[in-house]
């Protein structure tokens, strides 16, 4: 495990921190946690969704016991990288002093999607998988660095 106080601080930000930046949290962590430590939070905190809860769980990722907190939480919070995954969120997020990288990348809002229990579930496993891979993608430790370059 990575040196906590080497690690790199993320901070996923959307509306209710219920869906996406949970979802991201969880699979910075899960994939890269010995070289992040990912939070995550909501500009109004909502309780978690169901289904998310449920897609998370088929990839072997229990959000279950997981809270929506507040970014007001993580106002005094060493944080090194923060990451709007919302339209909303990227348009009010608050200033964080110690972040030196600030990404947006939106994802479609799971609680948007209407229709049958299924199709929800289909199109909610398609953010999933989608946040999934921009986390590796992006977050890969040994392309990191290369990659904020392009995003800068």
């Amino acid at each position: 495990m990575g040196d906590l106080m080497n690690m790199v601080h993320v901070l996923f930000i959307c509306q209710h921190n219920s869906a996406r930046s949970q979802m991201a949290e969880a699979f910075l962590n899960t994939t890269y946690g010995e070289t992040y430590t990912a939070h995550s939070a909501g500009i109004e905190p909502g309780p978690l969704h169901p289904v998310v809860v449920k897609v998370m769980k088929e990839k072997g990722i229990d959000i279950s016991h997981n809270r929506s907190k507040s970014v007001r939480e993580f106002l005094n919070t060493a944080i090194d990288c923060v990451v709007t995954v919302c339209d909303q969120a990227q348009e009010t997020c608050p200033f964080f002093p110690g972040a030196h990288i600030y990404i947006h990348k939106g994802f479609t809002d799971p609680s948007s999607i209407t229709g049958t229990p299924a199709y929800v579930e289909e199109q909610v496993r398609a953010i999933r998988d989608e946040i999934c891979e921009w986390i590796i993608e992006t977050f890969d430790p040994s392309q990191f660095e290369k990659n904020m370059e392009k995003i800068k």
